[in-house]
Formats: structure tokens, sequence, C-alpha cells
């Protein structure tokens, strides 16, 4: 497997592990719909959180959260909406991302909520 795929999936599970630690159910990991795919939908109270998980080795290139595009954005709202109407949800939509970046043998977590909404 390449090593950013690797880098990825490790990033995904510190993801899901620091949501739990902070009250979040997790619902769906990899969640697909059409052309997109939703990293992780978690829930917190009434929230229904979408986070897209971005991990880096440095920020060399910017920050992680920079690299989620618009059309990126305009895919993960269809398929929430899709996921939403197919569950029969009454829940608040939140979409957050969760950056990380590997510093040495450590991760930096930085949860960035409401990181881009609903247009």
């Amino acid at each position: 497997m390449a090593q950013h795929n690797e880098l990825g999936k490790k990033g995904e599970q510190l993801a899901v592990d620091f949501l739990l630690k902070n009250n979040y159910d997790i619902i769906e990991r990899n969640y697909r719909f059409d052309k997109a795919e939703v990293d992780i939908i978690a829930q917190i109270n009434d929230t229904l959180a979408i986070i897209e998980v971005k991990t880096r080795s440095s920020t060399d290139f910017g920050n992680p959260q920079d690299f989620v595009k618009p059309k990126q954005i305009q895919r993960l709202v269809k398929a929430v909406d899709e996921y939403v109407t197919v569950n029969n949800l009454d829940v608040e939509v939140r979409f957050d991302i969760i950056a990380i970046i590997k510093d040495g043998q450590n991760f930096n977590i930085e949860h960035l909520e409401n990181a881009f909404y609903h247009f």
C-alpha cells in the first residue's frame, strides 16, 4: 500500500479515536454515494457531524484543511442530503474538518467545526 494511503488510514483512525474521546458516536465510516465518500459520519447530541479527515506529513504545501475543494464540498453535501433523506433523520447537520499533521512520531489534531456551509 502506498505511504500516503497508510497515512490517510492512520489519520482516519486517529480522528475516530479523537471523536470517541470527545463524546461523539460514530455512525458511519467511508459512506459512499455517487462520486462522494464521507470519511466519518458522527453524532453528538442532536447534531450530525460530517467529518472530512485531512492528514498530511507536513505543512510544506499548506494546511490540510486547504485541500478541501469546492467540488468535493458539493459532492459531500449531496451525499449527506441523500443519507439524511434515506435514513429519515431529523437532525442538525454540521460539516467539520479534522486536520492531522504528522510531527515526527506524534500527530497534531485540529478539529474545525462548521468548516464549510451548505451552499
